[in-house]
């Protein structure tokens, strides 16, 4: 659990005993099997996130077995004890806003959030409303399809917002989990695509996955759209001065560091525009699903005992994780 929010080298990660939960109604008890690692649980463990309740348990991108389910359901919607199932950062909504009636449950204000508002993976059991568990394709390992839950689904509704035409050319800023995800399935849609990153182990990854051109410096030629998924403001012009005429910038993350002041004419004018992405639907989740499950990506995953949460953060934090990182239940 997140003790004290702080800096990740002051331990603000506590390991500690407790019962395993009851399921609500609509709720499936599960044992968790491996869970990603996500910069949002960096952001809630150093308090960049303001916390949503004390003393929560971070993770969200969670594969586990089906232990039992809630007494009005039994095991239902479908789940049976014994199925392996995934939890993902959408966790609830009201379900009678106009955000949820209109197809935009993402906006719900009554939107929770596992590892924020409940407690999440980086435990030997949670709870997941059935109704927001997902089924996880087949063929993969657990270590394999965790990140899918949160660096695949965000990097998926991310790529819907950047409006990247047929064939176009896309830049990528930063390199970590989601973005690794994200360039591969761009490049299958046919996407031209040109990661910027500092990283020499990052910027080696993007090639051999496909990429156009990887680097530190501007992209080679002017792009059609272009994602933020590293959470430095200061990219935001400079990303927006490498777009073409009506180009796109969609920025992923969930906190940003502070925009520097926008030249108007150098970054905005010519119809560039700028988006935000606030999480994900379910329709989402499992359309991303499908899709990776026909286009198999690489995950380039680095494991760590479940016990080792907070030397994961200390990594992710450091910039030392090439990929992602999962932890993996005893």
């Amino acid at each position: 659990m997140v003790e004290r929010p702080g800096p990740i080298g002051s331990a603000p990660l506590r390991l500690v005993e407790r019962g395993i939960p009851e399921p609500g109604p609509y709720e499936l008890l599960v044992r968790v099997r491996a869970c990603g690692v996500c910069r949002t649980d960096l952001h809630l463990a150093e308090g960049d996130l303001a916390p949503r309740r004390p003393h929560c348990t971070p993770g969200h991108e969670v594969v586990g077995e089906v232990v039992a389910g809630g007494p009005a359901i039994g095991v239902g919607y479908g789940f049976r004890v014994g199925d392996r199932v995934g939890a993902a950062w959408l966790a609830g909504t009201c379900g009678q806003c106009r955000y949820c009636r209109t197809g935009r449950e993402n906006l719900c204000p009554g939107s929770r959030y596992t590892g924020w508002d409940i407690d999440g993976g980086f435990a030997g059991h949670l709870v997941v409303d059935a109704r927001f568990a997902y089924r996880l394709p087949e063929g993969w390992s657990d270590e394999e399809v965790a990140p899918l839950l949160c660096a695949g689904i965000i990097g998926y509704r991310a790529l819907q917002r950047a409006d990247l035409p047929p064939g176009g050319r896309l830049g990528i800023y930063g390199f970590g989990a989601s973005a690794h995800l994200t360039a591969q399935l761009a490049i299958a849609r046919g996407a031209d695509v040109h990661v910027v990153t500092r990283s020499p182990t990052a910027q080696q990854l993007a090639l051999e996955l496909g990429a156009a051109s990887a680097g530190a410096d501007a992209p080679p030629r002017p792009l059609d759209s272009a994602i933020l998924f590293a959470p430095a403001g200061d990219l935001v012009p400079v990303a927006l001065a490498a777009l073409d005429r009506g180009g796109t910038l969609a920025i992923a993350g969930i906190h940003l560091s502070a925009i520097p002041p926008l030249e108007y004419a150098r970054h905005l004018f010519q119809e560039r525009t700028v988006r935000s992405v606030t999480a994900n639907t379910r329709e989402d989740g499992r359309a991303y699903l499908a899709e990776v499950t026909k286009l198999r990506p690489t995950v380039r995953v680095t494991s760590y005992p479940m016990r080792l949460a907070d030397h994961a953060l200390e990594d992710l934090g450091a910039g030392r994780i090439t990929g992602v990182a999962v932890l993996v239940a005893p």
